[in-house]
């Protein structure tokens, strides 16, 4: 199918019986306003958490501040329990996680600008990766919300 990924993910999510819920944090909502802005995705298209600061990591998707405190925001252990915690609070069948360092500043020498966790699955089955995206704050974001949407695609176009 041809277009773009956007058109693609509604397409396929429109043609079964999905619920998609996202948990946004360096991309502050840019995934959930490319599935949204595609006609339609009301019949899929659960909701979209900006958890941007930890307090919302913690209270919106239960991701414990301990984990918080050992391995940091931006970490597979962090996407990891912000996808368990979409699956724990939300009707989603698939979803995404993503955190990471969108820059300019924030960086480290183990982190640096453009290290971004995603994580995203069905519901029983989650995967999780760690990238480097080039570029500049908005650079980054949007090679970041693009990452995420074809990953859901790969996702929900898998054969169960």
């Amino acid at each position: 199918m041809t277009g773009s990924v956007d058109m693609r993910l509604g397409a396929a999510l429109a043609g079964g019986p999905h619920c998609l819920a996202l948990a946004e944090s360096c991309t502050g909502g840019l995934i959930a306003h490319r599935v949204t802005r595609v006609p339609g995705s009301s019949a899929y298209f659960d909701r979209g958490l900006v958890v941007y600061s930890n307090r919302a990591k913690e209270e919106l998707l239960g991701v414990s501040p301990e984990l918080l405190e050992h391995h940091g925001a931006v970490s597979e252990a962090c996407a990891r329990a912000m996808l368990s915690g979409l699956f724990g609070r939300t009707p989603a069948t698939v979803a995404a996680a993503v955190t990471g360092i969108a820059g300019p500043t924030g960086g480290s020498a183990e982190k640096p600008v453009g290290t971004v966790w995603l994580a995203w699955g069905r519901r029983g089955e989650g995967r999780v990766e760690c990238r480097r995206f080039p570029g500049d704050r908005v650079a980054v974001m949007e090679a970041v919300a693009e990452h995420a949407l074809h990953r859901l695609l790969e996702c929900v176009e898998e054969p169960r």
